[in-house]
């Protein structure tokens, strides 16, 4: 804690508030103006421009021989930028992969990392490089006056404060970055869509976003997936300077087999493949049989996917792929750079365009100005030059006599001490006879330029018509044909789980006591597999693995669990109270399987019932829900098919020997409820148990009807049935002698 009373000679003391605030202000400052963010004149940033810089310093132009990488780092780092080397030899890494920049500035040699794993290039002491042609749109002005230049971080050098760019570099190449407090996403786009946009922003100053977007279609990225966001979404995004675009990976089918050419923008093949491969290993992509990678030099993106059969829908595979793997991806973009005026800010495309025009207007300008100087500097010394050469003998005589000979010369001649200078340096051989001519006909050049510059600088149309023949030639040589197509497609979804599963035929059993187990195929003869003592064979249902299982319990409730989860029938299986939460004293009646559009008739013994759809009986929880409301006394019978609604009929049998046959379609179709009386039997008897119904069963077209009383079984054509018809809710006919006494109804 310090002491108020004490006094330090030299030390300025501060509260630790107010330093603390300074410093974070100060850090955060230069992370947003000097280290993260770019500016709209170059499109760089601080370590970005360095480079490029340092690179031309060192005479690495386009056509120069290559250099090791670690000299360009260790003169970027000993002159220009006092950081660490392997995130200055990163960003130089980054500026020259064909992959990850859309306009590469840098030309390596070596290993500069894959699309696979962009990480994997060299050490900067293997690699070599020099700059790309591209880098001449930032660096071919740069010794012409053009921009302000500062000290460099020890005082010993000069660096330039921005690079000249003739073309809108912070589009074309984009940028991402960190600061404090903020971040940018600009995505690159295409050279020729961007330059059409500023020329058409130039010839008029008042064009909308729009407008300019008729132009910038959207983002164009090095790699050729499909850009599938709608129009008005990316022209929201330049609207508004912030949004997102989606990229999806472009496919073909090759002799039945899914080959991806084109994965979306920084996505590796190897990612995509792990994540593929992850689903297949959980048995959650049964439709794929293999996968495999056949990129190469001559194909970068060739992942190939081999279905299981000609069967499986491809369209709706990949689109599951598209939604739950990286073939699908969504990026940022976030239009957020440092302005003319030096601040960051999230700017519209029409503000970013109309700031790069401003700048490429003054770079213009100055270097005009610039060249006016030197052209009329050149002029004032071939002035002095002729004067000189037309009176050469007393020149010379002068220079002969003279201890000083340049006042003398500039009293005689009326010469400037440039001119003089000029004069006395000029080598003897450079005044011969013939030089009066070549020093006119320069002058004449010189002045047709001179005239040409001061004609561009006063007339602000002339000087617009020479950026825009600039910019047009430039996009001509430096442009190329966009890559990310833009193309309208379906959003992606994700298959159902249950169409991921094996669709495999399996015979789900359920016992007296509750338990359950599913034996694969149809052919199983349920009551014949093997149960625990005291436990019998109760029901069975036949479908598919990938189906939900349904149960109806003694309360009326049902509930649904995963076919493909449900144990083994090797064993006994597992009791179903392990997975569902029945009511107290609630025992299992029933299981069903199938469609989620099979139809079934539930029902009570009291004589009530209706049709249902399976899939409106499945539960989403460990408790089912309320299906069937049982009047009082009431039990609920056996669920059955009912495999063809208008046609079927249904018979139903009560305890005192009364079987009546109405057809099915009498019955409503509800998704739970008490239903419709199909059989007549008075509540209070059913209450005292005194009469009920004893068997339901559904007999189709053509089919017969199986009555057992005991042990006798008396078989009826559906012929035979007609004798039993009747109108829904009657009591029935009597049942032959010693049928009287039924005991259950099943189809034949």
């Amino acid at each position: 804690m310090r002491n108020d009373s004490m006094n330090y000679e030299g030390i300025e003391q501060l509260p630790l508030k107010a330093f603390t605030e300074k410093a974070y202000l100060d850090y955060s400052m230069y992370v947003i103006l000097d280290r993260a963010l770019p500016h709209v004149g170059d499109g760089l940033k601080p370590v970005q421009r360095r480079i490029v810089y340092a690179m031309s310093e060192l005479g690495l132009s386009a056509s120069a021989k290559f250099k090791k990488s670690a000299r360009t780092v260790g003169d970027v780092l000993g002159k220009f930028h006092p950081h660490g080397d392997s995130a200055c030899y990163e960003a130089m890494v980054l500026m020259a992969q064909p992959f990850a920049y859309r306009y590469p500035l840098i030309e390596g040699q070596g290993n500069w990392g894959s699309p696979d794993d962009p990480k994997s290039f060299a050490a900067m002491r293997y690699t070599e490089a020099r700059l790309a042609p591209y880098a001449e749109v930032l660096l071919a002005e740069l010794g012409q006056g053009t921009v302000d230049w500062t000290p460099n971080f020890d005082g010993t050098l000069e660096e330039p404060t921005l690079l000249p760019a003739r073309l809108p570099n912070l589009l074309l190449n984009g940028a991402t970055g960190i600061a404090v407090g903020m971040a940018t996403d600009i995505p690159p786009h295409n050279l020729r869509e961007v330059a059409s946009a500023v020329v058409r922003l130039l010839e008029q100053p008042k064009a909308t976003v729009a407008e300019l977007c008729e132009h910038v279609l959207g983002p164009d990225f090095p790699t050729e997936a499909e850009i599938i966001t709608p129009r008005e979404e990316i022209l929201k995004a330049y609207e508004t300077g912030g949004g997102s675009v989606r990229m999806r990976a472009r496919w073909e089918l090759e002799q039945g087999d899914i080959v991806i050419t084109a994965l979306p923008y920084q996505v590796p093949g190897s990612r995509v493949l792990e994540q593929i491969a992850q689903q297949m290993h959980a048995k959650k992509l049964p439709m794929v049989e293999d996968l495999r990678d056949e990129s190469d030099h001559e194909n970068p993106t060739r992942l190939v996917i081999v279905p299981r059969s000609n069967r499986v829908d491809v369209e709706a595979l990949m689109s599951h792929l598209f939604a739950t793997t990286d073939l699908e991806r969504s990026y940022r973009i976030n239009l957020n750079l440092i302005g003319i005026d030096g601040r960051p800010q999230v700017k519209d495309l029409r503000q970013i365009l109309s700031e790069w025009l401003q700048f490429r207007t003054a770079t213009v300008r100055r270097r005009l100005q610039y060249r006016l100087e030197k052209v009329e500097a050149r002029l004032h010394l071939l002035e002095g030059l002729l004067v000189a050469f037309l009176n050469l003998d007393e020149v010379i005589a002068i220079i002969r006599s003279e201890d000083q000979p340049k006042p003398v010369l500039m009293q005689r001649f009326e010469l400037s001490e440039a001119q003089a200078d000029y004069i006395l340096d000029t080598k003897l051989r450079q005044l011969a006879r013939l030089e009066e001519m070549k020093i006119r006909a320069e002058q004449q050049d010189l002045a047709r330029e001179r005239d040409e510059l001061q004609k561009l600088l006063g007339s602000a149309r002339r000087l617009k018509t020479l950026i825009r023949k600039e910019i047009v030639a430039d996009a001509e040589r430096y442009g190329d044909e966009r890559r990310s197509p833009i193309v309208e497609r379906e959003a992606a979804r994700a298959l159902d789980e249950t169409a991921l599963l094996p669709s495999e035929p399996i015979t789900v059993v359920l016992s007296e006591k509750g338990w359950v187990r599913a034996a694969k195929g149809h052919e199983v003869d349920a009551a014949a597999l093997a149960y625990k003592s005291g436990d019998s064979y109760l029901a069975s249902a036949t479908g598919r693995s990938n189906q939900l299982v349904v149960f109806i319990d003694s309360t009326g409730r049902s509930y649904s669990l995963p076919a493909h989860g449900l144990p083994s029938a090797r064993g006994h299986g597992e009791p179903l109270t392990g997975r569902l939460s029945p009511p107290d004293g609630a025992s299992f009646v029933g299981v069903m399987l199938g469609d989620p559009e099979d139809l079934y008739l539930i029902a009570s013994d009291a004589g009530y019932g209706f049709v249902a759809r399976l899939g409106d009986l499945y539960a989403k929880n460990k408790g089912g829900k309320a299906l069937l409301n049982l009047p009082a006394g009431a039990r609920v019978l056996p669920p059955r098919r009912v495999a063809d609604y208008p046609g079927d009929w249904l018979a139903a049998a009560n305890n005192s020997g009364q079987l009546l046959v109405f057809p099915v379609r009498e019955l409503p179709q509800m998704a739970r409820g008490k239903g419709n009386k199909f059989i007549g039997i008075p509540p209070k008897k059913v209450a005292a148990r005194e009469e009920f119904v004893v068997g339901v069963a559904v007999v189709p077209e053509g089919g017969q009807l199986l009555v057992q009383a005991g042990k006798r079984h008396l078989r009826l054509k559906r012929s035979e049935l007609e004798d039993y018809l009747g109108e829904r809710g009657r009591r029935g006919r009597k049942l032959p002698r010693g049928f009287q006494k039924v005991t259950a109804l099943e189809p034949a």
